[in-house]
């Protein structure tokens, strides 16, 4: 993302040395050429201003509640692999203390290239205490839920517009959604998405999601 922006703002800098040099070639009066070259200045900064930025970096109403600062921060997160990230960000507490449970940290942070739908701690909250306490007693359950999370591919926002995709789990999760708004199998809502791990992509989600048969 970052070498698309750029590449951006490289276009828009050479356009604003170019023009005034071709206009100048043209025998235009130094007055014209420094006309043309007020307002090919005046247009680069136009040009930058209307440019989209959203997908630049995370988004959602969730993302204001990541700290600002530290390792639990979005500079923070992106220096880490995903779980030692998701570990930094109190938010996912409970996503982590599932992960240490199903012994995942290890896959997890060895992989490479992945999108992890992270469930927040209030996602977790929704699930009966009774139930939830079983899953995290019972590793193969709670590892087939946690896998089902995991995409074996960095999805950017654009992706999640109408997608179908294989999880590590073994069967298939569909997005759908734009702009800021993206929901995950129709149930589950992208709270803070496209937040950047060392080694995988991150949409933090409102509700757990539950495998299909």
């Amino acid at each position: 993302m970052n070498a698309f922006r750029f590449r951006r703002t490289a276009v828009a800098v050479t356009a604003a040395t170019v023009l005034p040099l071709a206009l100048s070639a043209c025998g235009g009066s130094d007055d014209d050429s420094s006309s043309a070259t007020d307002k090919s200045k005046s247009s680069a900064p136009a040009q930058a201003e209307s440019s989209p930025a959203m997908a630049d970096g995370p988004f959602g109403p969730g993302c204001a509640s990541v700290p600002k600062e530290g390792a639990g921060s979005f500079d923070g997160m992106a220096k880490d692999p995903v779980a030692t990230a998701a570990s930094n960000n109190p938010a996912l507490s409970t996503l982590v203390t599932a992960v240490k449970k199903a012994g995942l940290v290890d896959t997890l942070n060895s992989a490479e290239n992945l999108t992890v739908f992270a469930p927040t701690n209030d996602a977790f909250a929704k699930i009966p205490k009774a139930d939830l306490d079983k899953v995290l007693a019972d590793k193969e359950m709670l590892t087939n839920i946690l896998t089902y999370h995991v995409v074996g591919e960095k999805l950017t926002p654009k992706q999640l517009e109408n997608g179908t995709y294989d999880t590590l789990q073994k069967s298939t999760l569909t997005t759908k959604g734009s702009g800021e708004d993206y929901t995950v199998n129709d149930s589950s809502k992208v709270v803070c998405g496209n937040v950047p791990t060392a080694n995988a992509t991150v949409y933090i989600v409102d509700t757990v999601l539950m495998p299909k048969a």
